[in-house]
């Protein structure tokens, strides 16, 4: 069986800044990857390479084997994948559900009026409450987007993101702008989702707690380069990465 996710010679450039250079790695089915690096090295480039929002200079892009790097975000997401953003997403006048459903109808077609009648807006509301439910919001599910407190808002782009039943499921900085508690148990919600939905993730992440706690393995950029891949245990041994990234730390 193919990888899930594989990049070959991955290439972005703007103007004479390389962000993401030459970067070629593979993710297999229901692993959990982190990507880190220090701030310019690439991540948010990569990820937008990924999931459509930027075209690739150069190079591929495959998920399950088919070669995505001209497809559309949204028929990405159609064909298995789903991505978080590092500043939250949402349609803030609209209610927690409604976000939700949207979610799901955008997966189907692309449109996001609820067409088909009432067993469409049955399945879908269904659905939705389902994901609700997996990350702790379906008692907020008629208070309004914008109501939600900043790490609730996080937990409802993670539930519209599994809502579209993804096979890979894009993670960029999940507990950015949240407090000691709330990265802990949005950690948790990682590995359960993980776990117990079997979908292979692919996390950037900015606290090495966190990073070293839930990846299987972690791919480390640098500059936009691909500088060093391997387990929590390898990379934490890395000198390169250490010079480059954890070092930091200290």
């Amino acid at each position: 069986m193919p990888p899930i996710l594989e990049t070959r010679r991955l290439d972005r450039a703007f103007g004479a800044l390389r962000a993401v250079a030459d970067v070629s790695l593979v993710v297999e089915r229901g692993e959990l990857r982190a990507i880190i690096g220090p701030n310019g090295a690439g991540k948010t480039t990569f990820f937008h390479l990924l999931s459509g929002v930027v075209r690739p200079t150069a190079g591929q892009v495959l998920l399950k084997d088919e070669d995505v790097s001209g497809l559309s975000a949204a028929a990405r997401c159609r064909r298995g994948m789903s991505r978080t953003f590092q500043i939250t997403s949402l349609f803030p006048e609209l209610s927690v559900l409604e976000n939700v459903r949207i979610a799901i109808q955008a997966k189907r077609g692309g449109n996001t009026r609820l067409l088909g009648g009432r067993a469409l807006l049955a399945r879908t509301e269904a659905g939705a409450r389902e994901a609700l439910g997996f990350v702790n919001l379906e008692d907020r599910a008629a208070v309004p987007a914008s109501t939600l407190p900043h790490g609730d808002q996080r937990l409802l782009e993670i539930a519209m993101a599994l809502a579209q039943e993804p096979d890979l499921l894009l993670l960029d900085e999940p507990t950015q702008g949240l407090g000691v508690e709330e990265t802990a148990a949005t950690a948790a919600l990682v590995q359960r989702i993980s776990r117990e939905r079997r979908l292979t993730i692919l996390l950037v992440e900015h606290d090495m707690d966190v990073v070293f706690n839930v990846a299987d393995r972690i791919s480390v950029l640098h500059f936009g380069r691909l500088i060093a891949e391997g387990s929590p245990a390898e990379i934490r041994r890395n000198v390169e990465v250490q010079q480059a990234y954890l070092g930091d730390m200290d």
